[in-house]
């Protein structure tokens, strides 16, 4: 009778360990140490996305994200705002008003000029895919 007692015991001591390192594993504390934080956050943003912040008077965070824009990955944000800059310094694309946001299954969406395309190869410019694919680039770095 012990034993079996002993044994149940030592089986939920165990279940109670599993359940806490599958809740630790899940859980990531963005306000606490910057060594707590996924390695997105600990990084300084592209000078971009400062200049963005900045420029909107808003206080300097990882990602800047607007009123009124797609939803996206706080990554994506920081390449939609190199994207951006590259396309307002460039005369043959600052007529084109983009944003980059995230669909319902995870993948990336394009809106340009409030006309979404899911892949890079379909936007309607090959200066415009030029400028994307160099964003990213720049944003790996």
């Amino acid at each position: 009778m012990a034993g079996i007692l002993a044994a149940g015991v030592a089986i939920l001591i165990i279940i109670g360990v599993f359940v806490f390192l599958f809740r630790k594993s899940n859980s990531a504390n963005l306000t606490g140490n910057m060594e707590d934080k996924p390695d997105w956050m600990r990084e300084t943003p592209p000078a971009e996305t400062l200049g963005a912040l900045l420029a909107d008077g808003k206080k300097v965070t990882v990602y800047d994200h607007d009123e009124g824009e797609k939803l996206a990955a706080p990554f994506t944000e920081q390449i939609e705002d190199i994207f951006r800059a590259k396309i307002e310094a460039d005369p043959d694309l600052n007529h084109y008003q983009v944003d980059l946001g995230s669909a319902p299954d995870g993948t990336l969406e394009f809106w340009v000029n409030d006309t979404k395309y899911t892949n890079v190869n379909d936007l309607p410019d090959n200066k415009l895919k030029r400028a994307f694919r160099e964003s990213v680039t720049k944003w790996n770095k």
